[in-house]
This record gives C-alpha cells, structure tokens and sequence, in this order.
C-alpha cells in the first residue's frame, strides 16, 4: 500500500477491482484494488491478458510507486475448496478494498457481481478494458499470481506451473493423471476430485 496521499483528491477516490484465478486448478485466486492518483497517469493501462509480459512487469512497478493506494489480497485453495471458487474470489475482492490505505467513495468491480463493501460499489462488464483503475488492478493481480506460479513451479516440479499458471491445459492434466494431485490442487474442481475419487475407489478395491 501507498502512503503519502494527497488527501484533497479523497472526494474523487474510486477504486478499481479485479481478480485473476479463477479457472486454474491450482493456487489461490488474487484480487487487487487499485486508487489511481489523477495527477500522476500512467500510461499503455489495459486488460493485463492483453499486455505482454514484459510489459506488465514495467507498469507492475509504476503502479505501484504512482498510484495513491494499492492492496493486493487472495483467497487460499482451502478456502476455495470450502466456499467454492465465485464466494472465495468475493472474499478476496473485500480483503482487496478493506486493505487500502485510503476508503474509496467507490468500488468498481470488473464482471457482473460485486462482493459487499462498506463503500457503495458498481459491476463494470470488461472494466478491465474500460476503466483504468480496474485495468491497473488486473496487473498488479496478474503479475502477482504469475510470480508465485513460478515459485510453485520449482516446489512442485513437473507440473508446468510456470507455463500455464496452473490453467487446465492438456500439459497439465496429463502431469496431474502422471504425477497426482499436490497440497496447492483445488480438490472441488472438477478435474483433481475425479483424480481423487479414482485413487479413493482403487484403493477400496485392492
């Protein structure tokens, strides 16, 4: 988070929310909630899937160092596994805003939902493409999420976490069925508890 803010703009203060993870079968989902200081752009802000690597880990730092508040949250795959993948990203949405060094006056939230706030809040549909506090908030979640992707990917080798973060691809659920399921594997999603439910059903039937 950001301190130092130029608290004559706090009536201005929106906050853009979005998350990444989702649809991986493994690690947790992270959220960011980004205040951008309108008196310091930055510049090329866009839906981070469509930024190239280099180019989100750039706008990562300048983020960061511009912004008047930043907070970058998550939800675990236990608590994944517990509440389901929509209420533990909401979940991680509010820790994402409640963790700003600021209240914004207002949170809008990439997608058709919002988790509750305390502050008044508005879905925006493919805000990360609109809306550049959102867009700055897909960064510095995605760049997050990737990095720690990475650092699974040598705990946990064989998988191919660092090159697909942990999404469904072929590659991955062939080292899934080879290798089975690890502690950072989402057990209620669809793919790990089937592996899980073959083991439980061999086992039983030895």
């Amino acid at each position: 988070m950001q301190l130092g803010l130029d608290f004559s703009l706090v009536e201005a203060l929106v906050a853009g929310v979005d998350e990444v993870g989702r649809g991986p079968l493994c690690g947790p989902v992270v959220t960011a909630a980004v205040i951008l200081d309108p008196t310091r752009p930055i510049q090329g802000l866009n839906d981070s899937k469509k930024l190239s690597e280099a180019r989100r880990e750039r706008l990562f730092d300048e983020i960061r160092e511009k912004a008047l508040a930043w907070c970058i949250a998550r939800a675990e795959v236990e608590e994944i596994d517990r509440l389901n993948i929509l209420h533990a990203t909401m979940l991680a949405m509010q820790r994402a805003v409640e963790g700003l060094a600021v209240t914004p006056k207002l949170a809008l939230i990439d997608g058709n939902r919002c988790p509750r706030l305390a502050v008044p809040a508005a879905p925006v549909v493919k805000g990360d493409s609109q809306v550049p506090a959102i867009a700055a908030a897909s960064i510095l979640a995605k760049v997050s999420r990737d990095r720690e992707m990475c650092e699974l990917d040598r705990l946990y080798p064989g998988y191919g976490l660092a090159g697909h973060k942990g999404y469904p691809t072929p590659t991955h659920l062939a080292a899934l069925q080879a290798l089975g399921v690890t502690p950072i594997h989402r057990r209620s999603f669809a793919p790990v508890r089937r592996l899980l439910e073959e083991a439980q059903a061999a086992t039983f039937s030895i």
